[in-house]
Parts: C-alpha cells; structure tokens; sequence
C-alpha cells in the first residue's frame, strides 16, 4: 500500500486480510480498528439503526443532532459499513457470503443473542474451518457471569481499580476514561493476531475469547501479585499510589496547576531540587540518599507523610510555569505536567509521533482522532479514511458477492424504513416528555 508520509509502496502486515465486524461500543471495535490500521479491510456489520454508539453525544456536543458521535468516530475510521437486518432471510444470507470470504469474525453482542442467531462459535466452525472467531465480553466466557451485561465502570470497579483509586475517606472514583473498554480492545487485537500467526503455523482456525474484566487483572499484575503474596490491604492514596510510598505522586502548584513527580535518578539533581523546593534537609536527610529510598524503599508510612506534605508545600509555593522552566532543566528527575485532553490534543510530542490524525466526520466535519500508534520500519501501517455513514458500503460490498440487484435494493429498502420508524418513535417519546415538564 501506498505510504502517503514515505510517497512509496509500502507492504502492511495484514494486507489481504478481511475481517467481519459485528460490534458496538468501543470494546469490539476498538480490536478491530487495530486490525485496519494494520492492513486488513474491515467489514462492520450494522443492524438497520447502526451501531448505538454513533447517537452517544457526550458532554458539551454542540455539533447538529444526527451527526455521527465521537465515540464512534474515534473507533471506526477506515472500515467499510454493511447495514443490513439479520433477523430477514436476505441480511442472513449476505452476512454468510461475507463470512465465506473471511478469515477473522469479530464480536462483542452477548453470546445467547449469537446463538439465537445461529452465530456462535461451534455453529460457525464446521462451516468455515479456517475462521478466528473472536469474542470479547465483559467478564470471561465462563462462570455465572458469562452473559452478564457490561459497561466500562462496571468492569472496573468488579475488576478493583475502583476501589483502589480516590481518597481513603471518600467514596472511590471511576477512572477518567473507558480504561477497561480500550485494555479489552488490545487483548483482543493481540489475540486474533496470535491466531492468525497460529493459523499459518498450523493451519487451523480456533475460537479466541477475552473479556474486561481479565483485562482489568492484566492492568493489574504487579498489584494484585502484591496482595496475593502479602496479604496486604492497600488504601486508596488520593493523589499517590497505593502500592508506592514516598514522595511519588502528583502536587498542586500555587496558580491550580499540578505536576506529577515521579523519581530523583542520581544526588546532584535530588540537591538540587530539595535547594528549588526549599527543602535543603531533605538533602541530607539518610531516608533519602538512593533512588531505591527515594521512590519508597525502607519508609514508613510516618515517614511518607512526612514527605509528601513537604513537597506539596514546596509545589504549592510556585506557579506551574516556574515549576516547570526548573524541572525542565533536571534530565535526571522523572517529571510530568499533569495535562487535560485538550492539552493532549496541542502537545508537540504526539505531533512529531504521528499519535494523532484528522479524520472527516459525518455532521462535523475535519476533526482530530487518536491515529495508529505502532511504528513498523519495514511493513508499516496506517491510518486508512474516515468513520464510514451507515451503510455507505453496501451496494459495493453486496454486489461484489454476486447479490442481484433487486435483492440489494430491498436490503436497503428495509433497513430505511426500519430506520425511520424507529427514529419517528424516538422523537414522539421525546415530544412527549418535553411535554410534562
């Protein structure tokens, strides 16, 4: 494929490779966004009123009602979308011509809805030997929890990082971002291409299945191993870590700001910085003299607080600016601003890395989006188009599998009016509710 930053053909990884779709969210399609990024044409098959996630607005979307939503933006670019109604005869049988062609079927509905529709694993196995089916869930395959419904929160506080994340006095905190949702999306990704390596091995194809939750304890290996060997119980620590003491953690500056400080390699910077914070005891001090004491070793819990409440002092005494031109300055101190997503968006560093894209969205227009964010020297990958409209793939890809016109013209038909229904029963219930306040 063409390597639009290098001008040259480049070979992908995946190239040649087709993947069906049939996910919502994140979860599921996240996976399969990798796998686009990396060469494969994807596929996603969407019911007549689309993935759920292209209505998820969000806080603040001021942009026209009926524009494509970011979450599904930002998961979705560079597939083709089929609409198409499975519970019809015709949707089944166009889904199956697809699969027939496939190597990868990817998935995140829940598994008696799969097997309701004849499409769970050993329904499709026989039929098509050479398949990766890939199942994503929200807590394992397995147990009485199987089929148990799952939003990201929920994964996580089952998981435990909600309960180890916020103030010990407090109620814990959800996380800041669908953390668990993006984990499951990488397990999956690195399993389907363990079964695709697995398939040129041995030939074979094979059921792959993750979960959330198994994704919220790979989060967590060093934690819970820690809790598993100690039988410790680790508080929640607010700004810090449960599991580090020390002056590890993040610091309010004077103007609101925050800084996370992190480690002091060697003593000529931890001199220097104690002179910055105001602090010169803590130069001397023999708690301190080794990066292993300065990240924890050998502390107390008395001599932790110690610590932190000096260097949140020090932090509170001075803007971030000036916190920053000094830490700047110190290669040696392991240092961050803590930054906010708009920040993150105007960062210089994911620019020079490629780390985001712009994107065409339906409704929007140009708008940035999290790009491929692997770098191979010699089979590239790359970010492939927009976030497709519902069903803007389907005359192409239903054509091309030797469909009749007609029966194309139909599909389409059905899903329309199927569409518009349910729209036109969404703004009644909306006119009506407007209508008791």
């Amino acid at each position: 494929m063409l390597n639009h930053k290098k001008g040259i053909f480049m070979p992908e990884p995946l190239e040649g490779i087709t993947v069906i779709e049939m996910t919502i969210a994140v979860q599921g399609p996240a996976a399969g966004l990798y796998l686009r990024d990396m060469g494969a044409t994807v596929v996603k098959v969407e019911p007549p009123l689309g993935d759920p996630s292209r209505y998820t607005r969000g806080r603040d979307n001021h942009h026209p009602n009926g524009s494509m939503g970011p979450q599904y933006a930002a998961v979705n670019r560079g597939k083709r979308s089929l609409c198409i109604d499975l519970k019809t005869t015709a949707g089944m049988q166009a889904l199956h011509a697809l699969l027939a062609t496939a190597d990868v079927f990817v998935t995140n509905y829940r598994a008696a809805a799969l097997a309701a529709l004849d499409l769970d694993y050993d329904s499709l196995k026989t039929r098509y030997p050479n398949l990766i089916y890939a199942a994503v869930n929200g807590f394992g395959p397995l147990g009485p929890d199987q089929d148990k419904a799952m939003l990201d929160g929920v994964a996580a506080s089952r998981g435990g990082l909600i309960h180890h994340t916020g103030h010990s006095d407090r109620t814990p905190s959800l996380i800041g971002a669908i953390v668990l949702d993006t984990a499951g999306a990488m397990q999956l990704a690195l399993s389907i291409m363990t079964a695709l390596f697995a398939r040129v091995r041995y030939n074979v194809g094979q059921q792959v299945q993750t979960s959330a939750l198994g994704a919220a304890l790979w989060l967590q290996q060093w934690e819970l191993t820690h809790v598993g060997m100690t039988q410790a119980s680790l508080p929640r620590a607010g700004s810090h870590h449960p599991n580090i003491t020390g002056f590890y953690g993040v610091y309010t500056t004077r103007d609101n700001g925050a800084i996370m400080l992190a480690q002091v390699m060697d003593q000529e910077s931890w001199d220097r910085l104690c002179i910055f914070a105001d602090a010169l005891e803590l130069s001397l001090d023999p708690r301190f003299q080794t990066p292993g004491q300065r990240l924890g070793a050998g502390l107390t819990d008395a001599d932790t607080l110690e610590v932190r409440r000096i260097f949140g002092r020090a932090f509170a005494s001075k803007d971030t600016a000036t916190w920053i031109e000094f830490l700047s300055q110190e290669p040696e101190i392991i240092w961050e601003r803590v930054n906010s997503w708009q920040d993150v968006l105007n960062d210089p560093q994911n620019r020079a890395n490629d780390y985001l894209t712009e994107i065409h969205v339906d409704g929007v227009g140009r708008s940035t989006t999290v790009g491929n964010l692997v770098r191979l020297s010699e089979t590239p990958g790359s970010v492939k188009g927009d976030p497709p409209v519902l069903g803007e793939a389907n005359n192409d890809i239903l054509s091309s599998l030797g469909i009749d016109q007609a029966v194309i013209d139909d599909i389409e038909q059905h899903a329309t009016a199927t569409r518009v229904e349910w729209l036109t029963e969404l703004q009644q219930i909306a006119d009506a509710a407007a209508g008791l306040k």
